[in-house]
Protein backbone atom coordinates (compact mmCIF):
# COMPACT_ATOMS: atom_id res chain seq x y z
CA UNK A 1 0.00 0.00 0.00
CA UNK A 2 1.14 3.62 -0.66
CA UNK A 3 0.42 5.84 1.82
CA UNK A 4 0.57 9.52 1.41
CA UNK A 5 1.06 10.77 5.23
CA UNK A 6 0.12 14.61 6.46
CA UNK A 7 0.63 16.71 9.44
CA UNK A 8 -0.13 20.02 10.40
CA UNK A 9 -1.86 19.37 13.88
CA UNK A 10 0.94 21.01 16.09
CA UNK A 11 4.44 22.96 15.66
CA UNK A 12 5.61 21.22 12.53
CA UNK A 13 4.23 20.94 8.68
CA UNK A 14 4.94 17.36 7.18
CA UNK A 15 4.13 14.94 4.87
CA UNK A 16 6.01 11.54 3.94
CA UNK A 17 4.96 8.74 1.62
CA UNK A 18 5.37 5.40 2.57
CA UNK A 19 5.58 1.75 0.63
CA UNK A 20 4.02 -1.23 3.30
CA UNK A 21 4.24 -3.60 1.05
CA UNK A 22 8.49 -3.22 0.59
CA UNK A 23 8.77 -1.39 4.31
CA UNK A 24 10.23 1.22 3.13
CA UNK A 25 9.64 5.31 3.94
CA UNK A 26 9.96 6.90 0.13
CA UNK A 27 10.36 10.07 1.42
CA UNK A 28 9.70 12.33 4.48
CA UNK A 29 9.99 16.21 5.25
CA UNK A 30 9.23 17.83 8.37
CA UNK A 31 9.26 21.80 8.37
CA UNK A 32 9.36 23.52 12.43
CA UNK A 33 6.88 25.98 12.46
CA UNK A 34 4.07 27.28 14.99
CA UNK A 35 1.82 29.45 12.26
CA UNK A 36 2.30 29.70 8.30
CA UNK A 37 1.10 25.86 7.59
CA UNK A 38 -1.25 27.25 5.15
CA UNK A 39 1.81 28.79 2.79
CA UNK A 40 4.41 25.78 3.45
CA UNK A 41 2.09 22.79 2.93
CA UNK A 42 1.37 22.49 -0.95
CA UNK A 43 4.82 23.24 -1.65
CA UNK A 44 6.06 20.74 0.30
CA UNK A 45 3.66 18.11 -0.59
CA UNK A 46 4.84 18.95 -4.68
CA UNK A 47 8.58 18.00 -3.25
CA UNK A 48 7.49 15.23 -0.94
CA UNK A 49 5.96 13.53 -3.95
CA UNK A 50 8.19 14.90 -6.84
CA UNK A 51 11.20 12.99 -4.20
CA UNK A 52 8.49 9.78 -4.33
CA UNK A 53 8.75 9.45 -7.86
CA UNK A 54 5.16 9.07 -7.80
CA UNK A 55 2.00 10.55 -9.27
CA UNK A 56 -1.53 11.41 -7.25
CA UNK A 57 -3.11 9.01 -8.54
CA UNK A 58 -0.21 6.34 -7.78
CA UNK A 59 -1.43 6.28 -3.97
CA UNK A 60 -3.69 4.15 -2.26
CA UNK A 61 -4.58 6.00 0.34
CA UNK A 62 -3.73 9.79 2.07
CA UNK A 63 -3.62 9.59 6.35
CA UNK A 64 -3.75 13.18 7.75
CA UNK A 65 -3.60 13.65 11.78
CA UNK A 66 -6.78 15.16 12.98
CA UNK A 67 -6.17 16.61 16.13
CA UNK A 68 -6.05 17.57 19.00
CA UNK A 69 -3.82 20.56 17.79
CA UNK A 70 -3.88 24.46 16.65
CA UNK A 71 -7.50 24.57 14.74
CA UNK A 72 -6.15 26.22 11.91
CA UNK A 73 -3.16 23.93 11.60
CA UNK A 74 -5.62 21.19 11.48
CA UNK A 75 -8.07 22.54 9.08
CA UNK A 76 -5.01 23.37 6.83
CA UNK A 77 -4.08 19.52 6.63
CA UNK A 78 -7.57 17.84 6.88
CA UNK A 79 -8.18 20.53 3.15
CA UNK A 80 -5.48 19.49 1.59
CA UNK A 81 -6.10 15.67 2.25
CA UNK A 82 -9.53 15.64 1.33
CA UNK A 83 -8.82 17.87 -1.73
CA UNK A 84 -6.36 15.37 -2.78
CA UNK A 85 -8.41 12.01 -2.19
CA UNK A 86 -10.98 13.83 -4.28
CA UNK A 87 -8.81 14.47 -7.28
CA UNK A 88 -7.13 11.39 -6.75
CA UNK A 89 -10.31 9.31 -6.01
CA UNK A 90 -8.83 7.59 -3.06
CA UNK A 91 -9.73 7.12 0.35
CA UNK A 92 -8.74 9.33 2.73
CA UNK A 93 -8.50 8.40 6.72
CA UNK A 94 -7.63 10.37 9.69
CA UNK A 95 -4.86 9.48 12.50
CA UNK A 96 -5.33 11.48 16.22
CA UNK A 97 -2.16 13.54 17.20
CA UNK A 98 -2.29 11.88 20.69
CA UNK A 99 -2.12 7.82 18.86
CA UNK A 100 0.78 9.20 16.65
CA UNK A 101 2.73 10.69 19.18
CA UNK A 102 2.39 7.15 21.17
CA UNK A 103 2.70 4.93 18.26
CA UNK A 104 6.94 5.11 18.25
CA UNK A 105 6.84 4.07 22.15
CA UNK A 106 4.33 1.07 21.82
CA UNK A 107 6.07 -0.09 19.04
CA UNK A 108 8.93 -0.81 21.45
CA UNK A 109 7.20 -3.55 23.17
CA UNK A 110 7.90 -1.96 26.37
CA UNK A 111 6.37 -3.00 29.79
CA UNK A 112 5.30 0.25 31.02
CA UNK A 113 2.30 2.28 29.94
CA UNK A 114 2.53 4.87 26.89
CA UNK A 115 0.95 8.54 28.39
CA UNK A 116 0.59 11.38 25.15
CA UNK A 117 0.45 14.91 26.53
CA UNK A 118 -0.51 17.67 24.48
CA UNK A 119 -0.02 21.25 25.74
CA UNK A 120 -3.84 22.78 25.82
CA UNK A 121 -2.59 25.93 27.65
CA UNK A 122 -3.71 27.26 30.89
CA UNK A 123 -2.50 24.54 32.76
CA UNK A 124 -4.50 21.58 30.79
CA UNK A 125 -3.49 19.23 28.38
CA UNK A 126 -4.92 16.75 25.99
CA UNK A 127 -3.95 13.41 27.19
CA UNK A 128 -4.36 9.80 26.86
CA UNK A 129 -2.73 6.62 28.72
CA UNK A 130 -2.44 3.46 26.48
CA UNK A 131 -0.75 0.22 27.64
CA UNK A 132 2.88 -1.08 26.59
CA UNK A 133 0.61 -3.27 23.75
CA UNK A 134 -1.56 -0.20 22.88
CA UNK A 135 -4.73 -1.25 25.28
CA UNK A 136 -6.80 1.67 25.80
CA UNK A 137 -6.12 2.39 29.92
CA UNK A 138 -7.40 6.28 30.09
CA UNK A 139 -9.89 7.31 26.59
CA UNK A 140 -8.54 10.52 25.08
CA UNK A 141 -9.79 13.52 27.09
CA UNK A 142 -8.67 17.19 28.11
CA UNK A 143 -7.85 17.74 31.46
CA UNK A 144 -6.36 19.69 34.13
CA UNK A 145 -2.10 19.03 34.59
CA UNK A 146 -3.38 17.83 38.17
CA UNK A 147 -5.83 14.64 36.62
CA UNK A 148 -3.25 14.05 34.29
CA UNK A 149 -1.03 13.16 37.01
CA UNK A 150 -3.48 11.07 38.74
CA UNK A 151 -2.63 8.76 35.95
CA UNK A 152 0.11 7.84 38.52
CA UNK A 153 -2.09 4.97 39.72
CA UNK A 154 -0.79 2.80 36.51
CA UNK A 155 2.71 3.24 37.57
CA UNK A 156 5.75 4.74 35.54
CA UNK A 157 4.78 5.68 32.58
CA UNK A 158 7.03 6.93 29.20
CA UNK A 159 5.24 10.74 28.40
CA UNK A 160 5.87 11.65 24.98
CA UNK A 161 4.22 14.89 23.33
CA UNK A 162 4.67 18.74 23.74
CA UNK A 163 3.77 18.89 26.95
CA UNK A 164 5.79 15.52 27.90
CA UNK A 165 8.54 17.87 30.20
CA UNK A 166 6.06 19.46 31.48
CA UNK A 167 3.95 16.78 32.61
CA UNK A 168 7.21 15.32 34.38
CA UNK A 169 8.48 17.92 35.75
CA UNK A 170 5.03 17.81 38.28
CA UNK A 171 5.30 13.67 38.38
CA UNK A 172 4.70 12.27 41.84
CA UNK A 173 8.19 10.91 42.66
CA UNK A 174 6.66 7.54 44.53
CA UNK A 175 6.32 6.69 40.79
CA UNK A 176 8.90 8.19 38.46
CA UNK A 177 8.59 8.64 34.69
CA UNK A 178 10.34 5.80 32.99
CA UNK A 179 11.37 7.82 30.05
CA UNK A 180 10.13 11.04 29.23
CA UNK A 181 10.04 12.31 25.39
CA UNK A 182 9.54 15.91 24.30
CA UNK A 183 8.62 16.22 20.92
CA UNK A 184 6.92 19.57 19.45
CA UNK A 185 4.91 17.06 16.38
CA UNK A 186 4.31 13.37 15.89
CA UNK A 187 6.78 11.58 13.89
CA UNK A 188 5.57 11.82 10.18
CA UNK A 189 6.71 8.23 9.77
CA UNK A 190 3.84 6.78 12.14
CA UNK A 191 1.55 8.97 10.87
CA UNK A 192 1.88 7.08 7.42
CA UNK A 193 2.39 3.50 9.15
CA UNK A 194 -1.14 4.20 10.97
CA UNK A 195 -3.12 5.44 8.28
CA UNK A 196 -2.68 2.05 6.82
CA UNK A 197 -3.46 0.48 9.50
CA UNK A 198 -6.52 2.52 10.25
CA UNK A 199 -9.72 1.53 8.40
CA UNK A 200 -11.37 4.57 6.50
CA UNK A 201 -14.82 3.51 8.39
CA UNK A 202 -13.71 3.52 11.58
CA UNK A 203 -10.86 6.32 11.01
CA UNK A 204 -12.67 9.64 9.67
CA UNK A 205 -10.89 12.46 8.27
CA UNK A 206 -12.30 14.85 10.35
CA UNK A 207 -11.16 17.15 13.59
CA UNK A 208 -11.15 15.60 16.75
CA UNK A 209 -10.84 18.60 18.65
CA UNK A 210 -11.77 17.61 22.36
CA UNK A 211 -13.30 20.99 23.54
CA UNK A 212 -15.05 23.67 21.14
CA UNK A 213 -13.03 26.62 20.01
CA UNK A 214 -11.97 28.83 22.65
CA UNK A 215 -12.20 32.16 20.18
CA UNK A 216 -12.85 35.62 21.86
CA UNK A 217 -13.88 39.01 19.52
CA UNK A 218 -10.47 41.23 19.38
CA UNK A 219 -10.84 44.85 18.67
CA UNK A 220 -11.70 45.53 15.38
CA UNK A 221 -14.18 42.08 15.64
CA UNK A 222 -11.34 39.66 14.56
CA UNK A 223 -11.44 36.75 16.58
CA UNK A 224 -7.80 34.52 17.51
CA UNK A 225 -8.39 31.02 17.21
CA UNK A 226 -7.01 29.17 20.30
CA UNK A 227 -5.21 25.48 20.41
CA UNK A 228 -8.43 22.85 20.14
Amino acid sequence: MLVLAIDTALDACAAAVLDTDTNWLMTQESLPMTRGHAEALMPLLQRVMKASGLPFAALDRIAVTTGPGSFTGLRVGLSAARGIALAANKPVVGVTTLSAFAAPLVSENGAGAVLSVIDARHDQAYFQLVTGNGGTLVRPRLAPIEEVLDTARFGSPRIVGNAAEAVASRWPATAPPAEVRQLAAPEIAWVAWLGAAVSPNTAPARPYYLRAPDARPQRGGAQAPQPA
